[in-house]
């Protein structure tokens, strides 16, 4: 970690977890400068080391505020995260045993993709839902944003579906030989047309009050004394809980394709430990330096001593399970995941499909995905690597699982 400060530009510091700045791309520079300089940002900001730009903040960033919220410095797929479970399956079964219609690993890849609704897909009928009921029975909390409210109702067939672009669902080897499941998916729409709402909520009282924060910077604020950001804190709150309760459901589904046929073909029951479920999209009141802090983090994981964190690479590489290190300087924060190299665009000029599907191949990762043309989007090379993020936030957290893909499914 080293810090960045220029007092011309800058109210406070900047702390980043990679070897140099030249390590960051520019934008995400001047992106941590703009939140550096708002006044009611506390001591520093904190840069994870998969840190790259995003809309207004970088990705993998963290910021503490005194008595404000920043929509966009939580994102629009608030509650987005990670979930986790270990089995007791050795991986050697999934890929020896042989079945009507091939390797074991191939038929549960392909009955995860069939059963799961992925990318812009949801379910055709309304899925259970106690979030959705329970803010349905509170709807008096929510009425004033009258025009989220629908929303909600059509959020019910979207519990329990894995949605696009980084989200995955995989079955992973950990270093025992022993099959893992991981996930990743947030709030689909539902936080997307919430954090749209409220920053555009956040812009108009800002340029009606005058406020200090350039409009460029993509970074309006409520205060959280105002109507206006209790609203909004009761939606994040919202939607993180369906984030977390669509990633409880989809684990539990995988968890069941899984079973029927590691039961089917093998007759072994599975036993299922170690459960995780995560956010790195959020925002959250916590004390750091000695005050009440509204600490955001967006592409960053809460990483307090002794807490256990999922930290995922890029398709076909590595993941990790960790505990963290309660590291002060990240306002206990870790990276989310091994962070972009390349936009989705560029990916996709520099790296053909061919050359993707070959390298799973060599790696012997098995690939779920219905239409393959934007697959170089999220291949491991649009990836920093994932080992360099994790030596460079090695006081930020302790490995405790190294995991390998053996079979991916993607929207």
């Amino acid at each position: 970690m080293f810090e960045y400060y220029d007092s011309k530009k800058m109210l406070i510091p900047i702390k980043i977890w990679t070897q140099s700045i030249e390590d960051v791309e520019k934008n995400c520079i001047e992106q941590a400068i703009n939140l550096a300089s708002l006044p009611f940002a506390v001591d520093h900001i904190a840069l994870m080391p998969d840190t790259h730009a995003g809309k207004g903040m970088p990705i993998g960033g963290v910021i503490a505020c005194k008595d404000v919220v920043i929509p966009n410095a939580v994102g629009v797929d608030i509650g987005c995260g990670m979930g986790f479970v270990q089995t007791d399956i050795p991986v050697k079964y999934l890929r020896e045993t042989m079945t009507g219609s091939g390797e074991l690993i191939k038929v549960i890849i392909g009955n995860i993709l069939r059963t799961i609704p992925v990318g812009m897909n949801h379910y055709k009928k309304a899925q259970p839902s106690q979030v959705l009921d329970k803010a349905l029975a509170e709807i008096h909390k929510y009425a004033q944003d009258a025009s989220l409210i629908p929303y909600i109702e059509q959020s019910y067939c979207s519990v329990g579906t894995l949605g696009g672009g980084n989200h995955f669902i995989e079955i992973q080897e950990d270093e025992n030989g022993l099959a893992c499941i991981m996930l990743h998916s947030g709030s689909r729409m539902f936080g997307n047309m919430i954090g749209q709402h409220f920053n555009k909520i956040a812009g108009e009282i800002n340029e009606k009050y005058f406020s200090v924060v350039p409009k460029e910077y993509n970074l309006p604020f409520l205060p959280v004394d105002t109507n206006e950001g209790q609203r909004y804190l009761n939606w994040m709150h919202l939607a993180m809980d369906f984030a977390f309760e669509n990633r409880s459901v989809m684990l539990e589904k995988v968890k069941n394709i899984f079973s029927e046929q590691v039961i089917k073909h093998t007759g072994i029951i599975p036993n299922y430990t170690d459960e995780i479920n995560c956010h790195h999209n959020y925002a959250s009141l916590e004390n750091h330096y000695g005050q009440n802090l509204w600490v955001h983090r967006k592409g960053a994981i809460r990483a307090r001593n002794d807490e256990t964190a999922i930290i995922p690479g890029s398709m076909g590489s590595n993941s990790y399970i960790v505990k963290g290190l309660g590291n002060a300087e990240s306002f206990f924060t870790s990276s989310h995941g091994a962070g972009r190299s390349y936009s989705r665009t560029a990916a996709l000029e520099k790296f053909s499909v061919e050359s993707v599907m070959v390298d799973l191949k060599d790696k012997n990762v098995v690939l779920g995905k219905n239409n393959k043309k934007d697959v170089a989007e999220e291949c491991r090379f649009a990836y920093k690597d994932i080992d360099t993020v994790m030596e460079n936030q090695k006081d930020l957290t302790t490995p405790v699982k190294k995991l390998f893909t053996v079979g991916v499914v993607k929207g």
